[in-house]
């Protein structure tokens, strides 16, 4: 432990929001520092990189009005802290944690490090009981499931949005008497998006916290954003014993941020331009998901990917689906149908499904009726292929069925709208679907 600050004006290059300091006789990665400008402004930053006598700055905000000579660099000895409090739930933040609502700053019950506390695998619990999120494809044949993380991939024009819009406004537990939070993270949002989603907070039910960094705010806070909110969600599910839904938007800009951060570090590149330490980056965020031995209160993540090029093969896609536990795929073909939300459910997969459903959970039935679904939608759409070469007439009349159930079960099972289902309506729908195809009795 230092006994004072150490101050300098040891300046050799400036990049961008990176300060080159040189002659630093004790520096810490990660520690904050603070910068004073010669007009006398404050910055913060962080250290991201020492190598001998150098240490590399990242600041968490502009460099301009900065120079060589007369700006000061005072290292604290702390590292990034997030204020915690109750006081959070219901408000709106930036990236840097600062209100954006009007409404003057929290005050702190406690202070915690932004990058967590690894979790002992000893005392990790595995993933259980349901979250519902009134989306039939997601609660009945993607069953999101208290502590896991369930990665939304969608495609540049899909309704990503729309679909984050009707989770934030309905998700919530079946056992109404436990305490249910949302924590939003909305990343380089453009103005447009940024109307949409304070018009959807504005009217939420469930209590929430939301993190908002914009397109032109620093590049910064898109990597600080995330760590801020998961540091809030742990503190409400493991010390107010709150189950927390952490939902991300979109994870792309994130890691494009720190692609550029990489850049203006000159480090070498990997996959597509991204750093090669980018899927332990992203498991550092994603495994902060989970639930506590002896603690009541879980995080569970629901983060949205957009893929470069429709590509699911993308290293941030990827990567993404290294360490997550499944997938929910958005699909062009669909949404040109106008079915909303456009779910795939064939690529899509929840593997921790079967942890949050049947007797007493959902429904005891819950499986059964979802193997049913899938198994006979994925014959429709296999059948799909022979339909465009022989035409249906050349078709046998059991093969014309599961082609009009393919198409009836896009129609009234997958797409909804806007309608809120609960997990029995849910199933409900898919047994009337069979039934009207004398399907209900198929073995699965």
């Amino acid at each position: 432990m230092r006994l004072a600050e150490y101050r300098y004006q040891t300046i050799s290059k400036i990049a961008g929001q990176l300060l080159f300091v040189e002659e630093v006789d004790e520096a810490r990665i990660g520690e904050v520092i603070t910068v004073v400008a010669p007009d006398g402004r404050s910055f913060e930053g962080e250290v991201l990189e020492i190598k001998m006598k150098t240490v590399l700055v990242q600041l968490f905000g502009e460099t301009t009005g900065l120079d060589t000579k007369g700006t000061e660099i005072i290292f604290t000895d702390a590292v990034k802290q997030a204020p915690l409090s109750t006081g959070v739930v219901g408000r709106c933040f930036n990236g840097s944690f600062l209100p954006i609502d009007g409404l003057p700053m929290i005050l702190a019950e406690d202070w915690s490090p932004i990058t967590g506390f690894p979790i002992n695998p000893s005392s990790r619990l595995g993933p259980d009981e349901f979250i519902e999120t009134t989306i039939s494809a997601i609660d009945g044949l993607n069953t999101l499931v208290k502590g896991q993380k369930l990665p939304i991939f969608s495609c540049s024009g899909l309704p990503a949005k729309e679909l984050v819009a009707l989770v934030l406004q309905n998700a919530r537990l079946r056992e109404e008497e436990k305490s249910f939070a949302v924590i939003f993270v909305a990343l380089g949002l453009t103005f447009h998006e940024y109307s949409f989603y304070m018009a959807i907070l504005k009217n939420l039910k469930t209590p929430f916290t939301a993190f908002i960094n914009m397109a032109d705010d620093p590049v910064m806070e898109r990597l600080l954003a995330p760590r801020l909110a998961l540091t809030v969600a742990e503190h409400l599910a493991f010390r107010n014993s709150m189950d927390v839904l952490v939902v991300i938007t979109d994870m792309t800009s994130y890691c494009e941020a720190l692609r550029e951060i990489s850049s203006a570090r000159e480090e070498l590149p990997g996959r597509r331009g991204f750093p090669g330490y980018m899927y332990s980056d992203l498991a550092s965020l994603y495994e902060r998901a989970g639930r506590i031995r002896d603690f009541p209160g879980s995080v569970t993540m629901l983060p949205v990917i957009t893929m470069p090029e429709d590509d699911i093969t993308h290293p941030i896609p990827d990567l993404t689906g290294y360490i997550t536990e499944g997938q929910i795929v958005l699909t062009r073909d669909l949404h040109s149908k106008g079915i909303f939300p456009p779910i795939d459910i064939l690529p899509s997969l929840s593997r921790l499904m079967q942890k949050g459903i049947g007797a007493e959970k959902t429904r005891q039935d819950h499986r059964k009726i979802a193997n049913r679904l899938y198994k006979t939608y994925a014959r429709g759409r296999e059948l799909r292929k022979l339909e465009s070469i022989v035409g249906r007439e050349g078709m046998a009349p059991q093969d014309q069925v599961l082609l009009d159930f393919a198409a009836s079960f896009e129609t009234g099972f997958i797409h909804q709208g806007t309608e809120a289902r609960s997990v029995d309506e849910t199933l409900n729908k898919g047994l009337e679907i069979l039934g009207q195809f004398g399907l209900a009795g198929l073995q699965p």
